[in-house]
């Protein structure tokens, strides 16, 4: 069993040897700025697995997010009618927010992909995979980063996280009402009720 095979079962039993020394890790990471360039992935054989290189052009990028539902400012006077409220249906996960917010934090940088790294009762500890289109682009199986409409992929949905948000995992049964996206399936459904209202009418 190689080196990987074994960090892998280290990270999947995190209840196990690993809890104490991430609850130490998390105790640091929690006095950091909320967006961290690290020099190493923590999770060699999950960032290998979705890309990662030790080359020049690669940057890791640790974020940290408040866990909780999310919520709208406090409204402030005024009569509120009984269907206002103040939580959001938001329709993201907490791992494109955290990739959304690392490229923010690099704006030159593209996102090619993230892991999770841990939770504790506060926050979410996700480390996001950056990369330098310019450098990155003349690496063997990353030619596609020559596309200009490649490089802001993490605002369109293009990650793993954001098609998992988008609901695009999976294919079949179960995922009529997804493809080719959410909204192009509101607008077939609607445009469907219209031409029935329409013939209801004119008969």
């Amino acid at each position: 069993m190689g080196t990987y095979k074994y960090i892998q079962e280290l990270w999947r039993d995190r209840e196990g040897e690993l809890k104490p020394i991430l609850r130490n890790y998390m105790i640091e990471w929690r006095k950091s700025n909320s967006v961290v360039r690290v020099e190493r992935p923590t999770r060699l054989d999950r960032a290998r697995n979705l890309g990662y290189k030790a080359k020049k052009g690669f940057v890791i990028a640790r974020v940290r997010l408040i866990r909780g539902g999310r919520l709208r400012e406090k409204f402030k006077g005024g009569r509120k009618p009984r269907a206002m409220r103040r939580k959001k249906i938001v329709w993201k996960n907490y791992q494109g927010i955290a990739e959304e917010r690392a490229n923010k934090k690099f704006p030159n940088m593209a996102v090619l992909n993230s892991y999770e790294l841990g939770k504790d009762g506060k926050h979410y500890f996700f480390e996001v995979i950056l990369v330098d289109p310019e450098i990155v682009k003349s690496y063997k199986g990353y030619e596609w980063l020559r596309l200009n409409k490649n490089r802001d992929r993490v605002y369109h949905g293009k990650t793993s996280a954001g098609r998992r948000s988008r609901g695009l995992i999976g294919k079949g049964r179960g995922f009529e009402k997804v493809r080719p996206s959410k909204s192009a399936v509101y607008r077939r459904k609607a445009k469907k009720q219209r031409k029935i209202g329409i013939t209801i009418h004119s008969s």
